[in-house]
């Protein structure tokens, strides 16, 4: 309800200055006389807020309406030198409206030649001051509150630790002794960029061809979306089944694994009968702190335009997808499981490890692949091969994720969040990053150490006897 002006002999509502002022202040009170100046000078800036207001987006920020508006006005100095302070609304045209209005003069009918500052404005200020701190909060928390997200998840079901068994099967198959069996097809599944690394799985590949299994890789487009190579996936796996009446173990490295594991969350009642079992290894299923401080609004990426860098690298130069980045940061990950939780039924394997930063290992160069050159006059080609610092990067990286988070990881995932929730988790102490499934297609492991063929063949073992053993309670439960 809006108030009438006051009457002559009433008391009035607005603030004004006190008639009880001594007459040694009546000097003083002329400094007021250049309130109109200041006048202009809060308008100014008002107009400069605004603005602002209008190029720096705020998120969360609605901008007001023009209706309903109130105004703080600063009206001139009277001739005593007294303030006056006034306020309206600003209502539609065609309104009657009333300003209740204190004049030190005592006319309330006294016309007010002041300028009017939108209190709005100074809401505008305060939203922008708002969002910009919580931008600077957004950028210093960065994934802090998502690491590990899984784990705190109460409804998802626990997991189990087979590091022990896993030890004692990878040393049994050091020492030629082998369980897996070959009544079912092993098809491995890479991941980033493992079009451009002709010696991924390679050597695994060949390993498990000796020992007279059946043994594939998935030749999918790696830095294509998960929902898309979840479709390719899926197609491998009924080709398989068709073709030898053989069910599939899948074996995904990297976005690989949360590949494989989309293909069986989107399409399990096609392939239930098909596939026996999923191992993750140094898979990002919960998400990536390194995808998402690079592509998310407001992170760290976002001042040194790295999104736009690795949308540069990914679209032109490797002709992939940039969603294929994007599905592996949290809010990604969280909203695709959501929606298509993995199945329960499904025997799974979790692998994931820490990544050594010792100095030696900041100096490192990885054999990734080789270039042949063209037949030379002996006949015999000439073979280069091709290193990158990969190992390198890892080190530098895990070192980083530390430093901020606090959290250990390969370099590219923490421990935290490759842990597949109701699997059976394998948690080495053994030093490998994120790459080394890569880079030691050819590379010589000493010979206290596993290589990258036993570490795969000890992990699908693994996943044989727990799918074994889930059959064999489900058994039980029925009987």
């Amino acid at each position: 309800m809006r108030e009438s002006p006051p009457t002559q002999g009433e008391p009035s509502t607005s603030s004004a200055v006190d008639d009880s002022y001594s007459a040694d202040r009546v000097e003083d009170s002329q400094l007021f006389l250049s309130v109109p100046a200041l006048n202009q000078a809060a308008s100014y800036l008002a107009q400069t807020a605004s603005f602002l207001t209008q190029c720096l987006p705020v998120p969360g920020y609605v901008g007001l309406s023009e209706e309903g508006q109130e105004l703080a006005t600063l009206p001139p100095a009277s001739a005593s030198g007294r303030l006056s302070v006034q306020t309206s609304s600003v209502e539609p045209a065609g309104t009657n409206s009333s300003l209740g209005q204190a004049d030190c003069g005592g006319s309330p009918s006294q016309e007010n030649t002041g300028q009017m500052v939108p209190s709005h404005v100074f809401q505008n200020g305060a939203s922008l001051f708002q969002g910009l701190v919580e931008r600077a909060r957004k950028t210093v928390r960065g994934s802090a509150d998502d690491i590990g997200w899984l784990q705190r998840d109460q409804s998802l079901p626990t997991t189990e630790d087979g590091t022990a068994r896993f030890l004692e099967i990878l040393d049994s198959v050091r020492k030629n002794e082998h369980k897996l069996p070959d009544s079912v097809v092993y098809l491995l599944v890479p991941g980033l960029f493992s079009n451009h690394g002709p010696l991924y799985f390679v050597k695994t590949k060949a390993y498990f061809s000796k020992m007279g299994l059946a043994c594939h890789i998935a030749k999918i487009h790696s830095e294509s979306s998960v929902s898309k190579n979840a479709r390719e996936i899926k197609e491998y796996i009924e080709e398989i089944y068709w073709g030898s009446r053989k069910r599939v173990l899948l074996l995904g490295h990297s976005k690989g694994g949360v590949d494989a594991a989309a293909a069986l969350s989107l399409y399990w009642p096609q392939l239930k009968d098909k596939v026996a079992g999923l191992v993750l290894a140094q898979s990002p299923y919960g998400g990536s702190p390194v995808a998402s401080d690079i592509l998310r609004e407001g992170q760290l990426g976002d001042y040194v335009r790295l999104r736009k860098i690795m949308e540069i690298l990914v679209s032109k130069v490797l002709k992939g997808d940039l969603q294929a980045l994007e599905d592996l940061t949290y809010e990604r990950r969280k909203e695709f499981l959501r929606q298509h939780p993995l199945p329960q039924d499904v025997p799974i394997v979790s692998f994931h490890t820490e990544a050594s930063i010792t100095p030696s290992v900041l100096t490192a160069l990885s054999h990734v692949a080789h270039l042949e050159l063209p037949i030379a006059a002996d006949g015999n080609s000439t073979r280069i091969p091709v290193v990158m610092p990969l190992s390198a990067a890892m080190a530098a990286c895990s070192q980083l994720l530390v430093a901020r988070y606090g959290e250990k990881s390969d370099g590219l995932v923490t421990r935290k969040d490759a842990e597949v929730p109701g699997s059976v988790v394998v948690r080495p102490e053994r030093k490998l990053d994120h790459a080394w499934m890569v880079y030691s297609s050819l590379k010589e492991e000493p010979r206290d150490q596993a290589d990258t063929s036993q570490v795969c063949e000890a992990l699908l073992t693994l996943l044989v006897e727990v799918a074994q053993k889930r059959r064999h309670e489900m058994a039980m439960k029925d009987e």
